[in-house]
């Protein structure tokens, strides 16, 4: 049964704390080295869907499966148009389609915000299943940064890459006019 894929509550954060604590724990994908509490992780959600970006949750059988959202790229005004992606999944529930249907849905409010173009920030070259899961969605690589990460005693590259959305860079956006040279 697919998940059912619906904006996040305030309810849902512990559960979402605990997904995220394993990936600092255990992995360097985040580049964190503290867990962060609920509150925290309820503090970073509050201030994302302040700003209008989109927070999304995977629920399989009333749990919370995974979660997903988006961001500022870049805080200059010039990068407005594009987000930078998140999506994370509980451990045993990988691989069985959960971050696809958030990466799909989250592609999907992006496009209805306006925004053109996404990024995705991976951790590692190894990281096979990002990747996979990105490339499957259009993205393309974009770069590897070598050696900007220090977690778990050993130096980490980080990937990019990136995908239009909407319109992408075919046409300008609607508040071009406004632009200053």
């Amino acid at each position: 049964m697919p998940p059912v894929i619906r904006e996040v509550h305030d309810a849902d954060m512990p559960a979402i704390a605990e997904i995220y604590a394993d990936e600092v724990r255990q992995h360097v994908n985040t580049y964190e080295y503290d867990v962060p509490g609920v509150d925290e992780m309820r503090r970073r959600m509050r201030a994302l869907l302040a700003d209008g970006f989109p927070y999304l949750v995977a629920e399989l059988d009333g749990r919370v499966a995974g979660y997903a959202y988006a961001g500022s790229f870049r805080a200059r005004l010039g990068y407005r148009f594009t987000v930078e992606n998140s999506v994370y999944v509980a451990a045993d529930l990988q691989g069985h389609g959960i971050g696809a249907a958030l990466l799909d849905a989250l592609i999907g409010a992006c496009t209805a915000r306006g925004y053109r173009q996404m990024i995705a920030v991976i951790g590692e070259p190894t990281n096979e299943a990002s990747i996979g899961l990105h490339a499957r969605f259009g993205f393309l690589h974009t770069g590897t940064m070598p050696g900007i990460a220090w977690k778990h005693g050993r130096w980490l590259d980080t990937v990019f890459m990136q995908r239009a959305l909407g319109e992408g860079v075919a046409t300008p956006p609607p508040d071009a006019d406004g632009d200053s040279p």
